[in-house]
C-alpha cells in the first residue's frame, strides 16, 4: 500500500487526525539506534528533544578534543573510556527514554485544547458502580454462551431436558404431524 494517504489532509478534531499528526511525529527506534552512533555530536539526543543532553555530548567531544591536542596520552585515554563508558550507559537507556518521549507526546496530543470527547460520552464505570458488579455477577455465571441458573424464559419446551428427551420429544412431533392429515389446495 503506498503512502500517499499521509499527505492528505484530514484537519479537524477526532481520531484520524490525531493518528495521522502522531505518525509524522514519533520517534522510531531505528532513527534513534542509529543516531546514536553519532553519539559525539548528540545527535540522538537532539532526536528526542533533550537539549541539555545533547550539548553535553557537544562539549564533552570539545573537551575531550582539545585534551587530545594539549594533554598528555593516558589523560586522553582515561577521559575517552569514561566518555566511552557514559555513551554506553546512555545507549542502555535510549529506548525507554524513547518510549517515555512517545508516551509524553500522545498524551501531550489527546488532551491539547479543543480535543473532546464524543457526543453522548457519559463517563467509564468505576468499581464503585453497583451495576458493574451485577453485570460481571451475571456474566461469570455464564458458561459458554449459556446461563448456569435457568430463567424462566429458558424453561421452555426442550429446554432443560436431555439430549434423549428432545429426541424423543421430536419423533414424537413427527409422528402426530404424519397423523393429521391437512386438504390440498
Amino acid at each position: 500500500m503506498s503512502n500517499a494517504w499521509k499527505q492528505w489532509d484530514f484537519s479537524g478534531a477526532g481520531l484520524q487526525s490525531l493518528n495521522l499528526e502522531l505518525t509524522k511525529r514519533l520517534r522510531k527506534p531505528r532513527v534513534a539506534f542509529g543516531l546514536w552512533v553519532g553519539f559525539a555530536l548528540g545527535l540522538h539526543a537532539f532526536y528526542l528533544h533533550e537539549r541539555p543532553r545533547a550539548f553535553g555530548y557537544l562539549t564533552a567531544s570539545l573537551t575531550l578534543t582539545v585534551v587530545a591536542l594539549r594533554g598528555p596520552w593516558p589523560v586522553t585515554a582515561g577521559l575517552g573510556v569514561l566518555y566511552l563508558a557514559v555513551a554506553l550507559a546512555d545507549l542502555a537507556t535510549l529506548e525507554r527514554r524513547l518510549t517515555a518521549y512517545n508516551k509524553a507526546l500522545r498524551l501531550h496530543l489527546s488532551l491539547r485544547k479543543g480535543a473532546t470527547p464524543p457526543p453522548g460520552f457519559r463517563g467509564h464505570y468505576t468499581d464503585h458502580d453497583a451495576d458493574i458488579h451485577d453485570y460481571v455477577a451475571v456474566k461469570e455465571q455464564e458458561r459458554a454462551g449459556h446461563s448456569a441458573k435457568s430463567t424462566p424464559a429458558a424453561r421452555s419446551v426442550g429446554a432443560s431436558q436431555s439430549f434423549q428427551q428432545q429426541e424423543a420429544a421430536l419423533r414424537a412431533h413427527a409422528k402426530d404431524r404424519k397423523s393429521v392429515k391437512t386438504p390440498r389446495s
